[in-house]
């Protein structure tokens, strides 16, 4: 039996599945709460949208004059392409996780696009509330959530419809996906830490989580650094840029670093008494996803906003962020190893209880 019939999306309708469904019924159901948050996840996504196509087709709404957007060129045309479709495939995952067919979709198309999401949304969502609370009581402004130059980039209306767009976002897609995976997936995080059995591959996982949580160390002290003062490694330009948004934004940073670390540590040791499973999860999956994606986010912003040779990259900075990345990629890639395992452990187990509930369907049907 598959992964995927485990979790009751090929099972035929007679079956019993471990959603607790009653055979001949679906074993997933869309009801008002969650139709509501897929119709707020999509709506969230239309100021981000329509403000980057309105650019793309060559309006100036929010962006005043001098800003470095209005000498893009084609490169930001692409760019914001590219953002817009990134921003459209939220509607697909809200689609995804409220209709019948998503539960046939393979696990790792779901999955995967779900981690960068999280990747690219939480640092927004942790960051620029803070940042706005500094500045009520009375921290230094500037553009917020890495944006680091002095020039007049977009008027500061823009930062707060877009931003809040992406809270809302990440919100209603994030309780979205938890409902789903509880459903799809939730007998394989069940349970406490101590109680997690030896596998003959848990020697390579501990490896692999010391060899995570010791690459980040790397990006760890960069953003302990960048978030206490120091220039260290900065490009020039950025150096000098430094507001109260630049500091939050990298605290927010290291504490997700610290996450990461945290988490894979935790389940790859399982000293922890009876701490519960599901705690290390979240941690190694928020951390991992901001790692990784946001790492390679600020890279790629680095490399196109480098005009100037005080906007460069520094090699310091380019290698805290690819160390960053495989830091992240290494915790994903363990996480996925230990699903598998519990997937497999379990597939006994459920097969049983499936044997069991077609005995007694026949058995009713027969009397």
């Amino acid at each position: 039996m598959t992964a995927n019939r485990l979790i009751g999306t090929g099972a035929p309708p007679e079956e019993h599945t471990d959603t607790g469904a009653p055979p001949g019924e679906p074993p997933y159901r869309v009801g008002r709460a969650r139709s509501v948050l897929r119709v707020v996840a999509i709506a969230s996504c239309l100021p981000y949208v329509s403000l980057k196509t309105a650019w793309t087709a060559g309006s100036r709404l929010g962006i005043p004059d001098g800003s470095p957007l209005l000498d893009g060129g084609p490169a930001l045309a692409v760019a914001n392409g590219a953002t817009v479709l990134m921003d459209g495939a939220v509607v697909v995952l809200a689609l995804l996780l409220t209709r019948p067919w998503g539960l046939r979709v393979p696990a790792w198309l779901l999955v995967l696009p779900v981690w960068v999401a999280s990747g690219l949304l939480l640092p927004i969502m942790t960051a620029y509330p803070v940042q706005l609370v500094v500045r009520l009581l009375g921290g230094g402004g500037g553009r917020p959530v890495g944006e680091g130059s002095s020039e007049a980039f977009l008027d500061p209306w823009v930062f707060g419809v877009v931003y809040g767009g992406f809270i809302v976002q990440g919100l209603a897609l994030g309780a979205l996906f938890a409902l789903y995976a509880r459903e799809r997936w939730g007998h394989l995080w069940r349970g406490r830490l101590r109680d997690l059995p030896e596998t003959a591959t848990a020697p390579a996982l501990r490896a692999t989580a010391v060899a995570a949580a010791s690459a980040a160390l790397v990006p760890g002290v960069a953003h302990l650094l960048w978030a206490t003062g120091s220039d260290a490694g900065l490009e020039a330009g950025r150096a000098a840029d430094r507001t109260s948004d630049f500091h939050v934004l990298e605290t927010v940073s290291l504490l997700f670093v610290v996450a990461t670390a945290v988490g894979v540590l935790l389940l790859a040791f399982r000293r922890t008494g009876r701490l519960s499973l599901r705690l290390p999860l979240v941690l190694a999956w928020c951390g991992s996803a901001q790692m990784a994606c946001w790492g390679g986010w600020m890279s790629l912003a680095g490399l196109m906003g480098a005009g100037e040779a005080a906007d460069r990259p520094t090699a310091a900075t380019m290698v805290t962020y690819a160390v960053q990345m495989l830091a992240g990629a290494l915790v994903v890639t363990l996480g996925a190893y230990f699903f598998a395992e519990r997937a497999a452990a379990s597939a006994p187990s459920a097969r049983g209880a499936l044997d069991e509930s077609r005995g007694a369907l026949d058995e009713s049907r027969g009397s």
